[in-house]
């Protein structure tokens, strides 16, 4: 059974770098937002095409209209959210199937 725990733990890994790194592509496309970029930069083309498809229901389930959009923050906090329940539960469960502790 230690396979099967290694590969939980393993793929929980791998998801929580995944989901690091699509936190900072969030980060760095709101902070873009906030110039005028040039949208044929391939750049910036790169960061609209990856954070809007995530963006836009949020955008669409949030029911205040601000000035500000805080889509990306709603984003950041669900990963986060994601990261710390999803990723870490996964990993001690690999744990326990694999019969050793943290």
């Amino acid at each position: 059974m230690f396979i099967i725990g290694n590969l939980i733990i393993a793929l929980a890994q791998i998801m929580d770098i995944a989901l690091t790194v699509y936190s900072f592509v969030v980060i760095a496309a709101a902070l873009i937002s906030w110039v005028r970029p040039d949208p044929y930069n391939p750049i910036v083309r790169f960061l609209y095409r990856v954070t809007e498809p995530v963006l836009m229901p949020i955008r669409k389930l949030l029911p205040l209209r601000l000035p500000v959009d805080i889509s990306p923050i709603v984003l950041l906090l669900i990963i986060y959210f994601i990261q710390k329940f999803l990723i870490l539960s996964l990993i001690e469960l690999g744990y326990r199937i694999k019969g050793g502790s943290i």
